[in-house]
């Protein structure tokens, strides 16, 4: 016994002195070299509000710094009042077939005269000198999505010198932390630079200051006055100021407390005091030493992080640093990584969307440009919707908020747009938006002429009321949910050949057929019909939920019944127009017609089952290699199809190194050094999708039931995962799976009433019963989709489909139940 209790001291001692390189890495991404001057293998930061890239430079060491707010312009609208007089001519050119001349007089005439949006702009960089520190051994430097710090360590001569930095969204400042084994060792000079037109400062010996301005875009002017923040805290040596930087000599440790702010206080209002800001927010921070900040840090982020586990085994490869995992992962059995990166995307989220702050950009919280590709703005005809995909089922609701209260901007500003520009009710949004919420076309006419924004982004509305069930949520968003079925109702039109409502003037976004080459505008596409028969099903239940709008609710549900059915094409495709002009060689990034199928669930394999193998097809023939965003879009759409392997496939496309994938176009999607999705360039979205995929091949709740381990591929024989969350209320306690079935399931009801559970084998368990009658749940109550128009060249296929089981179980509020194989 005494043996015994020796050895275990010993091991716990022995865990405390190893190098962190030969500790657990399950949940950390780690490597043996610094990220040098490569932004995209610096590691990422951030808590809502400030963000950092964290380059690891033993001797530069390299902190490019981000705050949500600081955006290029100030206030302003982007509408373009001509369009209004245009609309009929654009959509009788259109009817008539005379595309190119319907593009052009939309380009005129709708298209913003004013401006295409601002853009979100790094605010500069902290550069930390260490003289000296150019030769160095044993170098480790890691990301722990445990506790969301970075972390660097290395050594030189003798000494070990170690870095912690991590953004505290209690603290509301980044910290840095220096330490070295050796006492009086740290010495090193702090400076800003930044590409706005700075003023730096030092305030006393010990802080550092760093004033700018956004810039002009477009006639409008830049507004967003910023200040930044350093303070040091040194234990020993002394801190000196020096011109514009600051000096810290002979330091056992060093602390620093860098703080942010903007005059941004909303859309309309940028009168705040950034200065008076930022000293506020660091003034509080400094009330706390770094174990308090730290500590409360840790707590704070994992209240959210540890709600899920997910594991799907560990090999040898995990001793691999990150990048070389990554370059192996296609050859090797690395099943950790696909836990490392679906958790990587929930730390992203966490640490890019708070509760009270903005949505994550195209590139989450993180830029290093003054002109960053698209503005980093808000692409919403994807882009920004893919980024919150994961934020329900991975059970990171209150990261959703952010994207919730930007949807209720959009339905003021739009108002503004809906009228002048089409003459309609309700609120409109096209494909991009930013931080001041314009609502106008931007872009040029290739992905401009969209006026579906609203559609999509009302989707998020409804979608997070399936998940929590709460009315008083549901009343607060229903003014948006309705005003955006409003514009529809006002701004269908009949098409001449089946008197057909359609959105004219639209695109399939950012595609063009083969027919009309180059030239995206049309009527009647699939995936408008998709989106409006979507909002307008959604705003009907809401509206019967809330016991309101009965005339509303008939207007939609005649409306809706005009709309264009899906249609299946010659080549047994789903058409992506409303004529059958797919090309089966068209392998274009943008799979638009399939949102009936993800994230929508207008396709199914139980109801629909012409629509879901005409689905297939359509995937098919678009191939696989796409970008990033793409390859993450289309993991959900293969789990959706049920066809976990190739599933599987699409996350090793994008788990490959940027540039090593291979295809006829759009070749160079792929993933950086840091995990970072790459289009390329960087785009936070393919992160967030892939996630969102890897969810949804063990979970999915879209189609009258919970769906366990409903496209697992054969490669994940064996698992876990613990805290996902299915619409209803029910959330997946844990979960367990061997030999490819279902060996334990916990699952505990929030709302209570039944669940139908459709599983891959059959369960025991108290209260289960076989499920005979239609789902009483009214939280899975798919819309009745209307069979679709087939081409009679189409050879369809009837989907073979795995055999499941399907139970009931009624269950009460609060209570958890346990089901075994």
């Amino acid at each position: 016994m005494v043996m015994i209790k020796r050895i275990g001291i010993y091991m716990i001692t022995l865990l405390l002195v190893l190098p962190a390189a030969a500790q657990d890495k399950t949940l950390k991404l780690w490597y043996n070299a610094p990220a040098g001057k490569v932004w995209e293998a610096a590691l990422p930061v951030g808590n809502g509000r400030l963000a950092a890239m964290v380059y690891g430079n033993p001797a530069t060491e390299t902190l490019q710094l981000n705050e949500a707010t600081l955006w290029s312009g100030s206030p302003n609208r982007n509408d373009n009042p001509d369009a209004l007089a245009a609309l009929p001519e654009i959509r009788k050119l259109i009817f008539d077939g005379q595309y190119k001349e319907a593009s052009k007089m939309a380009a005129q005439s709708i298209q913003s005269k004013k401006n295409n949006g601002m853009k979100y702009q790094t605010a500069g960089e902290l550069q930390l000198d260490f003289a000296g520190h150019d030769q160095y051994t044993d170098y480790y430097r890691e990301l722990n999505l445990e506790t969301a710090i970075a972390k660097t360590t290395y050594k030189v001569n003798g000494t070990t010198f170690s870095r912690e930095v991590f953004a505290s969204t209690p603290g509301q400042v980044i910290v840095v932390r220096l330490s070295a084994t050796t006492p009086g060792s740290i010495t090193f000079r702090a400076s800003f630079h930044s590409a706005h037109k700075p003023a730096i400062s030092v305030s006393g010996n010990d802080e550092l200051k760093l004033s700018g301005i956004s810039s002009d875009k477009e006639n409008v002017p830049g507004k967003v006055k910023f200040q930044s923040l350093v303070k040091f805290r040194n234990e020993g040596g002394k801190v000196t100021a020096s011109g514009d930087a600051i000096s810290v000599t002979g330091a056992n440790t060093v602390t620093l407390y860098i703080s942010m702010a903007t005059n941004y206080v909303n859309y309309q209002d940028i009168t705040a005091d950034e200065g008076k800001r930022a000293a506020d927010y660091l003034s509080k921070a400094l009330t706390q030493n770094y174990q308090q900040l730290r500590s409360a840090h840790i707590a704070a982020y994992q209240k959210y992080f540890n709600r899920v586990h997910l594991d799907l085994g560990t090999t040898d490869s995990v001793k691999n640093p990150t990048d070389i995992r990554l370059r192996d992962f296609a050859q090797a059995n690395d099943p950790q990584l696909v836990a490392l990166y679906f958790q990587f995307g929930r730390y992203l989220l966490i640490s890019a969307s708070q509760p009270g702050g903005q949505p994550a950009t195209l590139q989450g919280l993180w830029n290093n440009k003054m002109d960053p590709p698209w503005g980093s703005k808000y692409t919403i005809n994807i882009n920004t919707e893919m980024n919150y995909w994961p934020a329900e089922e991975t059970n990171l609701p209150e990261m959703h908020m952010p994207l919730v209260q930007m949807v209720k901007e959009l339905s003021v500003t739009g108002r503004e747009t809906a009228r002048v520009m089409y003459g309609a009710g309700g609120w409109v949004a096209h494909h991009n938006t930013d931080l001041w919420r314009i609502t106008g076309p931007v872009d040029g006419i290739y992905s401009a002429m969209w006026p579906m924004g609203g559609a999509w982004l009302s989707r998020h509305l409804w979608e997070k009321y399936l998940y929590n069930g709460d009315k008083k949520y549901l009343q607060s968003v229903y003014p948006a949910l309705k005003g955006a079925a409003q514009f529809y109702l006002d701004f269908l039109i009949p098409e001449p050949t089946h008197q057909w409502l359609v959105v004219s003037p639209s695109m399939s976004p950012e595609n063009a057929p083969q027919a009309h080459p180059g030239i995206s505008i049309s009527a009647g596409a699939t995936m408008d019909n998709q989106l409006v028969f979507d909002l307008f099903s959604n705003t009907i239940h809401a509206a019967e939920i809330l016991h309101t709008d009965q005339e509303l609710i008939a207007k939609l549900k005649a409306s809706r019944s005009k709309l264009p059915p899906m249609q299946i094409g010659q080549y047994s495709q789903l058409q992506e127009w409303l004529q059958d002009l797919d090309n089966p060689e068209d392998k274009h990034r943008h799979v638009s017609h399939l949102f009936g199928l993800y994230p929508a669930n207008q396709i199914s394999p139980y109801r629909t089952p012409e629509l879901f193998d005409a689905a297939r097809t359509s995937l098919i023939q678009r191939g696989d290699i796409s970008t990033g965003w793409s390859m993450g879009w289309k993991v959900n759409l293969w789990a959706r199809l049920l066809d976990g392997n190739h599933a599987w496939q699409l996350i090793k496309n994008q788990l490959t190194p940027t540039g090593k994938n291979h295809g006829k176009e759009n070749s160079g999607g792929g993933t950086y050094p840091n995990l970072f999705d790459a289009h390329p360039p960087f785009q936070i979205d393919g992160n967030f999708g892939c996630t969102a995929g890897i969810t949804e091949m063990l979970l999915q709740s879209h189609d009258g039931a919970i769906d366990l381990l409903p496209a697992l591929p054969d490669d994940w024989k064996s698992g876990s995962i613990s805290g996902l969350r299915a619409r209803g209320g029910f959330e997946i306690v844990n979960m367990q799976w061997e030999d490819g079935k279902l060996s334990k399931v916990t699952i505990r009801s929030a709302l209570g009433g039944n669940c139908r559970l459709r599983v891959p084998n059959a369960l025991q368990g108290e209260g289960l019963k076989g499920a005979t009658d239609a789902n009483s749940n009214p939280f899975f109550q798919p819309e009745t989709t209307p069979r679709p128009l087939i081409n009679e060249k189409a050879k369809l296929t009837a989907p073979a489909l795995k055999a499941t089981l399907l139970y009931d179980l009624a269950t009460q509020a609060g209570k958890t139940y346990t089901f075994t194989r």
